[in-house]
């Protein structure tokens, strides 16, 4: 004989159980559940009729029970503890912040403006964080100089891969104000934009992971700013010596001679305003090849000079592209505004032909300036990893969003840049680790969720299943679930 028994628990609760008799003795006894409404109470009595039941069909048609099932809240908890884990990987938890560790992630996820960063911290299941915690979090990030602990923790990590060389590059960052103070002014933008601005210096490693980042008014110029952030990153990690690699645009005859003097070795780019003498000479009886070298010695560094198909090709396209744009606008087809390739007069407006001739004579020729020991091709190759910062700039800009910058005071400004530069060495990581890019990474990450789902009244706690595609990413990073 099998039957359905009713409990009253201690708690008050109401037991349902299945119970098996013979010859009036129980043999089995099986717990469904135990309810606390008289719905639950009937989806409990349902189950436990179908136990009874199995796959017999019944003669008369039951009744089914009302089932509420109510999705409560989700949160992308998964994609918060895997940028937690690589954040803590790199050391940064020391700093024994948690708002500041919130406010890196968010901006990692979806960067907005701070006070919104609580918004986002909430879809990510981060609750109770305050418009009033997180200023109070930005003020600490300067009076405390965050920026040198994280830092050295960055330093840390990268040395253990082994620094071979560094890079260095500058970039702006405007502000969406008309009037500039002491720090934010109008100055060369390489967007062409005439906001108030702020000069960045980031430096990397060969592998693009940030190592120190400052800022400047924003009418510095570029060349005054990369002895000032060597010379500070030397002094801060006692390194005797350090090879730099920067654009063309950081040097100046000046700067050559500051680095040798200071015993750095360097790589960068030349700027090539004519036909160097030494290609001259020798396309007076030799034609340039694909990737042909000419070197020219002086007294303590060496210029290399490299030609490419390639580059060739490209360097034709656009001079093609820029003479085509000023011929537009002689015929007055397009607007008068400026042309590289255009002379305008107060009577007319003609193609220079003598910048044209000598555009179309540097046609695929490179230039790199260096003090280094290493064959032609070692240092070509240096330079070419300059792409590692350049990348790490674009991230900071767009996937990270660092502009334009909403906040007035510098101390506000440089713990926004305190932030982007952590979030930007937590997303290169996972990067490094994964080959994937953070934009990608987030895209796969963000709809894997978990939460809270009301079962008619009682709430339960729902896990996140977990893609293989998600999965082979989490492998990556030493974080399968």
């Amino acid at each position: 004989m099998t039957f359905i028994r009713k409990v009253t628990t201690k708690s008050g609760a109401t037991a349902v159980q299945v119970v098996r008799k013979r010859y009036g003795r129980i043999v089995n006894l099986q717990h469904v559940g135990s309810a606390h409404t008289q719905s639950e109470l009937n989806t409990l009595l349902h189950l436990a009729q179908k136990l009874i039941d199995g796959d017999q069909p019944r003669l008369f048609p039951e009744a089914t029970p009302s089932l509420s099932i109510i999705l409560k809240q989700t949160r992308s908890e998964l994609l918060f503890q895997i940028l937690y884990k690589q954040y803590q990987s790199l050391g940064l938890s020391s700093l024994s912040d948690d708002i500041f560790c919130y406010l890196c992630v968010a901006r990692i996820v979806e960067p907005t403006s701070k006070v919104d960063s609580v918004r986002v911290l909430e879809e990510l299941g981060i609750f109770g964080v305050s418009k009033d915690q997180v200023y109070r979090c930005l003020k600490k990030v300067v009076k405390h100089n965050y920026r040198s602990d994280i830092a050295t923790l960055l330093f840390d990590h990268a040395k253990s891969e082994s620094i071979h060389l560094v890079l260095y590059d500058v970039t702006t960052l405007y502000f969406e104000v008309q009037k500039e103070d002491e720090y934010r002014k109008p100055g060369m933008s390489k967007e062409r934009r005439l906001e108030p601005q702020i000069v960045i210096g980031l430096l990397v490693d060969q592998h693009g992971f940030p190592l120190d980042i400052h800022s400047f008014e924003g009418n510095i110029a570029e060349t005054n700013t990369i002895l000032p952030v060597l010379k500070a990153f030397q002094k801060k990690h006692q390194i005797s010596k350090i090879t730099i690699v920067a654009d063309a645009a950081m040097m100046s005859a000046k700067n050559l001679t500051a680095l040798a003097e200071a015993g750095y070795t360097y790589v960068v780019g030349s700027r090539l305003q004519k036909i160097p003498y030494d290609i001259a000479e020798y396309q007076q009886t030799q034609q340039l090849v694909d990737n042909q070298i000419i070197t020219t010695k002086y007294l303590d560094y060496r210029i290399i000079y490299q030609y490419k198909d390639k580059r060739a090709q490209l360097d034709i396209k656009n001079i093609e592209k820029q003479i085509a744009k000023a011929e537009r606008i002689i015929s007055g087809a397009t607007p008068v505004k400026r042309a590289k390739f255009l002379s305008t007069t107060t009577k007319d407006k003609k193609l220079n032909q003598k910048l044209i001739e000598k555009a179309r004579a540097l046609v695929g020729i490179k230039g790199y300036v260096t003090n280094l020991q290493y064959t032609n091709e070692k240092v070509i190759s240096f330079y070419h990893q300059l792409f590692q910062v350049e990348a790490s700039f674009r991230m900071a800009k767009s996937d990270l969003k660092a502009r334009p910058v909403f906040h007035r005071k510098r101390d506000m400004i440089e713990a926004h840049l305190t932030i982007v530069f952590t979030a930007l060495a937590v997303s290169k990581l996972i990067e490094q680790k994964t080959k994937v890019s953070i934009k990608q990474f987030i895209k796969k990450l963000k709809p894997v969720r978990s939460g809270h789902i009301s079962i008619n009244g009682q709430e339960y706690e729902t896990k996140a299943e977990i893609p293989t595609s998600v999965e082979n990413i989490l492998q990556k990073l030493g974080s399968g679930h």
